[in-house]
């Protein structure tokens, strides 16, 4: 692939891998649940561009990692730490509103919401960016106090994101197809981060550094319009049925909860507070890696290393497969639960932050933070696209997601907090020894969500609806499926 354009060069094993995935996925026995033909082909064109979607809202959350690398002396390790702290509290608080909020309007239109919005924050960011260098403007404040304001604006909008896919997603999948849909989530996000690095790094080596925030705008706002017209919230709307999805708002009842209510209720389920615990350490662990990897790499001068050149199609690659490692065993081998492919995958996090504390310094340490990146996302996948529809169900799926996200966040934004104080600085970071902090901070931290994920090895949502007698079939549903919970231990 030497002669390909350095693009292309990267973008191919991605494509060859998704094109053996969905091969492998094609051959796999299909879970039967009485859905039509017509009824797939809508729902793809149903999710795909809102999987899209998500994934460009990643090239324009994460694009600033790449701007203030580019911005040279006017933004330091230190400088992106605080405008990715402010960002990621402004995310994770956002949720106790937008997660209600999102219940409220639907998932469609929440989705345009976080599209626009962010496509104007990104646009505003870049005509900072483009007035601080190419005009020699000095904000008052400074320039990081500026983008860090503007960046908490883009992640309020960017935290409808998440909270929207799930939402939308949680009509239109059973129970039983929705390991597969957490594996086509964590796909997404890794396309994202691909996205975010790899061509925003090309965009950076191209073109003026503020293109960086104007490429993704221009994407987020051609997908505005394009959701527009294709996204729905549910089946019934695109002339489909609507079916019982055997999850846990499945038969309920009665009149609906208050927010209040619904998070009282919520913040007193077992299950949901230790998947609050294990997200907590994923997004500590995930932006540990994916953030400082490749300022690690500059500092010590490996930047052109194998691994940190191909930062974002590595990245990309382990997400893909640890996605769809996990859906793809959760529904076949684990009846659905997502306990047990969580603690395995922590396992694998544990063994890669053992292994980059011994390996700083050596290319290895790179491989051992890619392989981190396998399991990180395919846990998120799992808990935060897939358990969050089960155990919230298509009614609060909303509320959920906002609860368990903004956990995630919070790990995020403790992460920025603590390597933005541990981390060298100056000409200390040149020494791959200085770096030790930062595999070590992971350490503790993959310990707990180890043990945290054990404790929720059998949990799986209990619907209140009666088992259906065998051959009073729902459309979309299987008969007794409502019984199948299995415990929540």
């Amino acid at each position: 692939m030497s002669s390909l354009p350095p693009w292309l060069a990267q973008l191919l094993p991605i494509v060859i891998l998704l094109g053996a995935i969905g091969l492998v996925l094609s051959r796999l026995p299909k879970v039967e649940l009485g859905h039509t033909d017509a009824f797939r082909r809508r729902r793809f064109f149903n999710w795909f561009p809102l999987g899209l979607t998500y994934a460009f809202l990643y090239m324009g959350r994460y694009n600033v990692n790449v701007a203030t690398s580019a911005m040279g002396a006017q933004t330091s390790n230190a400088d992106f730490a605080t405008i990715f702290f402010w960002g990621t509290l402004t995310y994770g608080a956002a949720f106790l509103l937008n997660g209600p909020l999102t219940d409220k309007l639907g998932g469609r239109f929440t989705i345009l919401l976080s599209a626009g919005g962010s496509a104007v924050a990104n646009i505003a960011m870049g005509g900072l960016v483009y007035a601080v260098l190419k005009n020699g403007w000095a904000p008052p404040g400074g320039v990081v106090a500026w983008l860090a304001f503007l960046y908490s604006v883009n992640m309020y909008f960017q935290s409808f994101g998440a909270v929207s896919i799930v939402k939308v997603n949680a009509s239109w999948f059973h129970v039983r197809e929705r390991g597969q849909l957490g594996g086509v989530f964590g796909i997404l996000i890794s396309l994202g981060l691909y996205f975010a690095f790899d061509w925003c790094r090309f965009i950076a080596d191209a073109a003026p550094v503020w293109w960086v925030f104007f490429v993704p705008a221009a994407l987020l706002l051609g997908f505005l319009v394009l959701d527009f017209f294709v996204i729905r919230d549910t089946p019934s709307q695109t002339g489909h049925p609507d079916f019982d999805t055997a999850d846990a708002s499945s038969g309920e009842t009665g009149p609906a909860l208050t927010v209040p209510q619904m998070f009282g209720k919520l913040l007193s389920n077992r299950v949901i507070l230790i998947i609050l615990g294990v997200e907590f350490c994923s997004g500590f662990l995930r932006n540990a890696v994916m953030q400082w990897f490749p300022k690690y790499a500059k500092a010590i001068g490996e930047s052109g290393g194998f691994v940190a050149s191909n930062w974002g199609m590595l990245s990309c690659v382990a997400g893909i497969l640890g996605g769809m490692f996990a859906g793809v065993i959760s529904d076949r081998i684990f009846d659905s639960r997502r306990g047990p492919v969580s603690a395995v995958l922590y396992a694998g996090l544990l063994l890669g932050a053992v292994g980059a504390v011994f390996l700083l310094g050596t290319p290895g340490a790179g491989w051992s933070v890619v392989f981190m990146s396998l399991c990180v996302i395919g846990v998120h996948g799992m808990l935060s696209g897939t358990a969050t529809m089960d155990f919230g169900g298509k009614k609060n799926a909303g509320i959920v997601v906002g609860i368990i996200d903004g956990a995630v966040y919070a790990g995020t934004a403790i992460h920025a907090l603590v390597y933005g104080a541990i981390l060298p600085t100056g000409d200390a970071m040149k020494d791959p020894a200085n770096w030790k902090p930062w595999p070590l901070a992971m350490l503790p931290l993959a310990v707990v969500g180890l043990v945290l994920a054990t404790r929720v090895w059998n949990a799986k949502p209990q619907p209140k609806a009666a088992p259906l007698p065998v051959g009073d079939v729902v459309p979309g549903a299987v008969p007794g499926a409502s019984s199948r919970t299995g415990t929540n231990g």
